[in-house]
């Protein structure tokens, strides 16, 4: 599968002069030079706490999330050029060609829990691919089944506005946010129907643990409004409130058709999971992101073997797929007895990520590891991986301008953008306590 994305070179955006702006964003400005003094596109608050307030459908939730999120959203958007889209859709592609392989497949699931053999017959909901916009060009650092944040930046991207009179030349990558939520839901009824939902689901629950405590709770909001537009009844809670009883799920006397998983123990390990568990299993409620979905893509064991030629090989998937993840995929190998003490040595030149991690949970660069959390590590199943700098994005600031990391994030499904973000932040992974960082709409040349 290959993303169509119109190129054009990086160079510059061929675009009028933005009246009014006193920074330097005029014509042929490059990318690199918008990332590092382009303020003219900020954030209307005004406008995206309106926005919010429609979409969530209750009147000053969002001015309560603007005080208690107030790193969610930052105030500029990121630029990435449409030559480095291309790329990163081909990357998605090519990768979507490896996991529909019966090597990798079996590869894959070695390694994974018992639960995650059970095949519910669709491809799992959402995927986030994370991607660090290298000299090399975009490296893709990590893939996530459980994406926050998609229909936020959906919001965001409408509130983000001009200050100058002018802005032709750009656009939201890689549709305008209006497209963007038909897009999602149709992915959940594409879910639906391949898992064996033949009329329209009457409801879903979004399940979380202790959910109005999660960070990006607003975002559960957004859905359940999402949902009810469409006719659809939807509930937010917790594992705990749901029984697996004649052979269906139920949230008290209701039935629940559909879950939209937000749990991040895909193994449903724990005893308050086990009705999920039996009704997903006994295949009587439909479920996205599911447990066999997190195996195939989201375990960071699986980017070892989506960088070794010699398997990529064995799958039989052609020579411009392998060519598009070796350039693409930053070198990953799993932490063993064996190279510990060689990794050890050569810490700085590596990230190490938990192999079942989610939301930078216990990573480390390996230039901030201590020898007590190296040896704590010892006991866990981890991947170390060739460090990647991320690219910036200046950010307005006093006495000068604040340079933030990026991680630029593609949300797909079965291999088709749907929407592309950056995660802007200081530290060693994103964090939302960054002034200034945040999600952040990306930018680039209108086609």
């Amino acid at each position: 599968m290959t993303v169509q994305v119109d190129s054009k070179p990086t160079g510059g955006i061929a675009r009028p002069a933005l009246a009014g702006c006193s920074n330097n964003c005029t014509s042929e400005t490059s990318i690199e030079a918008l990332n590092r003094s382009c303020y003219c596109l900020s954030l209307d608050e005004p406008a995206l706490r309106k926005g919010l307030d429609v979409e969530l459908g209750s009147r000053g939730l969002s001015q309560a999330m603007v005080q208690s999120h107030p790193h969610l959203f930052s105030a500029v958007p990121m630029f990435v050029s449409r030559e480095h889209l291309d790329q990163m859709g081909r990357v998605i592609g090519a990768v979507e060609e490896v996991v529909a392989t019966e090597h990798f497949r079996q590869a894959a699931l070695s390694w994974a829990p018992e639960i995650a053999r059970h095949d519910p017959g669709s491809p799992g909901g959402l995927l986030g691919f994370d991607f660090h916009l290298a000299a090399a060009g975009p490296q893709l650092i990590e893939i996530n089944t459980n994406p926050g944040g998609a229909l936020l930046n959906a919001v965001v991207g409408r509130a983000h506005r001009s200050c100058c009179a002018d802005v032709a030349g750009l656009a939201m990558a890689p549709m305008e946010s209006a497209a963007i939520e038909h897009a999602l839901f149709e992915d959940f009824m594409t879910e639906w129907r391949l898992q064996g939902g033949a009329a329209a689901p009457k409801s879903i629950a979004i399940v979380d643990e202790t959910p109005e405590e999660q960070y990006l709770y607003p975002e559960f909001l957004l859905y359940r409004q999402l949902f009810a537009r469409h006719g659809i009844e939807a509930t937010i809670c917790a594992p705990r409130d749901l029984m697996h009883t004649a052979g269906r799920l139920w949230r008290g006397s209701v039935p629940v058709d559909f879950v939209y998983n937000r749990l991040t123990d895909f193994s449903f390990s724990h005893p308050e999971q086990s009705a999920l568990s039996l009704a997903y299993l006994a295949r009587g409620v439909a479920m996205t992101p599911h447990p066999r979905a997190h195996a195939l893509y989201a375990d960071k064991r699986n980017l070892t073997l989506l960088c070794d030629e010699p398997f990529l090989r064995e799958t039989g998937v052609g020579d411009s797929v392998i060519a598009t993840l070796l350039a693409a995929i930053p070198n990953t190998v799993i932490l063993t007895a064996e190279n510990r003490d060689a990794l050890w040595v050569e810490r700085r030149k590596r990230f190490f990520k938990p192999a079942g991690g989610y939301g930078s949970k216990a990573a480390y660069r390996g230039d901030k590891l201590t020898k007590r959390v190296w040896e704590e590590m010892a006991g866990r199943s981890y991947v170390a991986q060739a460090l990647v700098t991320p690219s910036e994005r200046h950010v307005a600031g006093e006495p000068t301008p604040t340079p933030l990391k990026a991680d630029i994030r593609s949300y797909a499904y079965a291999g088709k953008v749907r929407l592309v973000a950056a995660r802007l932040y200081q530290g060693q992974t994103t964090n939302f306590r960054t002034p200034g960082g945040g999600f952040a709409p990306v930018f680039t040349e209108a086609p």
